[in-house]
């Protein structure tokens, strides 16, 4: 599946998460490879491309840290505690992710739980291929 068509678009999907929960400010899915499939935000000056290429980077980490670290289990969310605001990014399917990015305001707890369901909600056919194979080896590029 292509990010941004019809079939993908869950802008509705997200624009609601966004507006019923408190402290949220902007949701993405994205494909693993970092392609923007469907966002929604309600603040200003928020990049969706940038984004992103942020949770697809820092998603990919820390799968590769738990990998060297040699810790069992996969990656369920990664959160990022900034100055005035969180960013979570979780797993949304098969190679999509979620990234939630929220005030400082917010109930960390809460909107785990609440990005947990989002990720319930959003439909099987979310499904995002990654890119073509790599030119070496014939290998996905994950």
């Amino acid at each position: 599946m292509k990010p941004d068509t019809p079939t993908n678009d869950l802008t509705w999907l997200l624009k609601d998460f966004v507006e019923r929960t408190s402290g949220a400010q902007s949701a993405l899915v994205t494909s693993r490879d970092g392609l923007k499939v469907s966002y929604f935000s309600s603040r200003e000056g928020a990049e969706p491309d940038t984004l992103s290429a942020i949770a697809s980077g820092m998603h990919s980490l820390a799968i590769g840290a738990t990998a060297e670290l040699q810790v069992a289990g996969g990656v369920r969310q990664v959160t990022v505690e900034l100055d005035e605001g969180y960013l979570f990014i979780m797993a949304a399917g098969e190679g999509a992710l979620l990234s939630v990015l929220a005030d400082g305001s917010t109930d960390v707890e809460q909107i785990s739980y609440e990005t947990a369901l989002l990720v319930k909600r959003m439909p099987e056919h979310l499904s995002v291929a990654l890119r073509n194979q790599s030119a070496v080896g014939g290998q996905p590029v994950l």
